[in-house]
């Protein structure tokens, strides 16, 4: 079976010192690559999964083509958790609940 180019293997790890945080990377690269900067805030690679990404999944708390497009410019992606927002205290209060 050969690889499509709307195919992109990664490896998923999830950050020991970031909560929340998830580092893409091609299947076939190595974390040691990375630049050390982002290795040394990122912190020990805790393995995740596996996964084959194409245009038509979906992912859910990333755009998987703006995943694929880092794969290919930068050789992984960062994903941070999504930003908590305050409640807003001005709504009526039965849309607060």
């Amino acid at each position: 079976m050969t690889k499509s180019a709307d195919e992109c293997p990664v490896i998923i790890f999830r950050s020991s010192r970031k909560a929340d945080t998830y580092l893409y990377m091609p299947a076939t690269a190595e974390f040691e690559d990375l630049p050390e900067v982002l290795r040394k805030q990122f912190g020990a690679p805790i393995y995740v999964m596996d996964l084959v990404l194409t245009p038509a999944r979906e992912l859910a708390q990333a755009d998987v083509l703006q995943v694929m497009q880092a794969m290919t410019e930068d050789g992984f992606f960062l994903q941070f958790p999504p930003p908590t927002v305050p409640i807003n205290t001005e709504l009526p209060e039965q849309l607060t609940k």
